[in-house]
């Protein structure tokens, strides 16, 4: 005999996940839209912030802690009497920023602020003063644009990935329990009406994050929107991956149509897995994982957790909207083992896949309590950690064959699991737009006080020497060659030597590669503290060069 619900148990239940979804919504709202959403940051720069020099630079360079593309207009330097002195287009070489600078000959404070995007999409925005001559104060800048992200913008972004994420789960997990254990006798009209709403949540998130993603890449509000921006968003890595899941979700479209109606067969199940595949991908490509130290291990990675999440957190839907109260006892039972065992592993992909997330982008321990990517990381984890027990107490019920009372118990355990996740889902979203913790932490250290920079003097150039962070262990060696009027002066050749003489370690080589004609960069370890002594030979023509030496404190 087929088991009913009672009439108002169902709208109330639906109420009741409606009010999880919205509290999540919220959650991603109280959650600070923290201005370090971004994921490069500014490691150096050239004139130095807050340095004094006795001619005015023909460039300033800024070079930042990974690749970076440029926003159209937001590169500027201002001069000391507020107008404009950046001449032509910024050059962008990976993480080099190289803006040309007009000889105006003016003496006084110069304003440099900047925003461009970093590999993850993200914007990365500020600015800092260098004088020449003397310093003077501030100058205007000769807009009245703000550099920073708007709030809207922001958290607008937040709610759109929720709104994807909700829109997944009712989209995979239903389409694949309407293939493989959907009851012949039973009409498809309520799940299709599922799985439809979830393409269309899917689909508006998709617009709503381009449309959004123009403002928040320009600093602008909501509706600072123009072609021009729109398609540099729509030409870059992020915009590339929204349309093609926009194109996926089309030819999805086309196939549920026939599985929604009974029709499909195996080859179109087999091509919606395919296409429903390569969406899933189209969400990492565009955010952090793109970004990653391992790009490719944390792309693959977190398409199984959003597919783990979509096919888990889908499915019980499906068991709780209709299977519980439309199928009878001899279906449940065919039904409810084989689920049983998708969730299960569903759940141990989700803590497979988050635990290698958690390892690549949280980095060390210190970094999983120090900053808000880790401590939210921390909040996720134990409420996954309550979905598991109740999902636990779930599949006990299952094993059983449910029981005296079983189905009641089932259906309240499904509806604790499904609003729990509700907030998981809220803390994801916001996890998307938090810099990952192992960059944050890396971020404190860049430029911090043990960060050493100096100008050596040789009777051919000058050469400016900075070294970040000047610490025991892995160092940068950034070096800019100008001549005696301080213009950038060509380099043919650069060369290296690193030696701690009162330790008796002889000179070792600086691999150095050079960025532009007169910037060169370099790693090398240092693995004692010390005064070292750094030698560069700089070759400006076949037979012009010079050596100076910079000693290092490190410690």
């Amino acid at each position: 005999m087929t088991r009913r619900l009672p009439p108002l148990l169902a709208p109330r239940r639906l109420l009741l996940l409606l009010l999880a979804l919205f509290a999540a919504a919220l959650a991603t709202l109280a959650l600070p839209a923290a201005p370090a959403s971004a994921h490069a940051v500014l490691a150096s720069s050239n004139p130095l912030g807050n340095s004094v020099l006795q001619a005015a630079p023909a460039e300033v360079v800024l070079t930042f802690s990974e690749s970076v593309r440029k926003v159209p207009d937001r590169i500027r330097v201002i001069g000391p009497d507020g107008k404009r002195v950046d001449q032509g287009d910024a050059r962008f070489d990976g993480a080099v920023v190289t803006i040309p600078v007009q000889q105006t000959g003016a003496q006084g404070t110069y304003l440099v602020s900047y925003r461009v995007i970093s590999a993850d999409s993200h914007p990365v925005s500020g600015g800092f003063t260098y004088s020449v001559g003397a310093p003077s104060t501030t100058p205007p800048s000769d807009t009245d644009e703000e550099i920073g992200d708007n709030p809207v913008v922001a958290n607008g972004l937040k709610v759109a990935r929720y709104i994807g994420y909700a829109g997944l789960v009712l989209l995979i997990g239903p389409v694949l329990v309407i293939s493989l254990l959907w009851p012949a006798r039973l009409s498809r009209s309520g799940p299709a009406g599922v799985i439809w709403t979830g393409m269309g949540l899917v689909t508006l998130a998709t617009l709503a994050g381009i449309w959004l993603e123009v403002p928040y890449t320009t600093g602008g509000g909501p509706f600072d929107v123009d072609g021009s921006s729109l398609r540099n968003v729509l030409s870059s890595t992020f915009g590339t991956a929204y349309l093609i899941r926009l194109g996926l979700l089309v030819a999805i479209g086309l196939l549920l149509r026939p599985l929604l109606r009974g029709e499909t067969g195996r080859v179109d199940q087999i091509l919606l897995a395919v296409l429903g595949g390569a969406a899933i991908f189209t969400w990492p490509v565009a955010g952090h994982p793109a970004a990653s130290p391992v790009a490719a291990v944390s792309v693959v990675v977190d398409a199984v957790h959003l597919t783990s999440m979509a096919v888990w957190l889908g499915g019980l839907v499906m068991l709780i909207g209709f299977l519980l109260r439309q199928a009878n006892d001899r279906e449940l039972g065919a039904i409810l083992p084989i689920w049983s065992r998708w969730a299960a592993l569903a759940v141990c992909a989700l803590v497979l896949a988050g635990t290698v997330q958690a390892l690549i982008e949280v980095g060390t321990p210190d970094a999983l309590v120090s900053t808000t990517y880790g401590r939210l990381i921390i909040a996720k984890v134990v409420l996954f950690g309550a979905v598991v027990a109740v999902a636990a107490y779930s599949r006990k019920l299952v094993r059983e064959r449910l029981g005296e009372g079983g189905p009641r118990r089932l259906r309240r355990a499904v509806g604790v699991e499904l609003g729990i996740t509700a907030v998981v889902l809220g803390l994801t979203a916001v996890l998307v737009q938090t810099t990952p913790a192992r960059t944050a932490s890396a971020n404190e250290d860049l430029g911090g006080p043990g960060f050493y920079s100096a100008t050596l003097d040789s009777n051919l150039f000058k050469l400016q020497v900075d070294v970040d962070p000047a610490r025991k262990g892995n160092n940068s060696v950034h070096l800019y060659a100008y001549d005696k009027a301080n213009k950038p002066l060509p380099v043919v050749e650069w060369t290296g030597t690193a030696a701690l003489p009162a330790n008796d370690v002889a000179p070792v080589d600086i691999p150095l590669l050079p960025l532009t004609d007169n910037h060169a960069t370099g790693e090398i370890t240092l693995p004692l503290e010390g005064d070292w002594q750094l030698k560069f030979t700089v070759r400006i023509s076949e037979i012009d060069q010079a050596t100076v030496t910079a000693t290092v404190p490190v410690s």
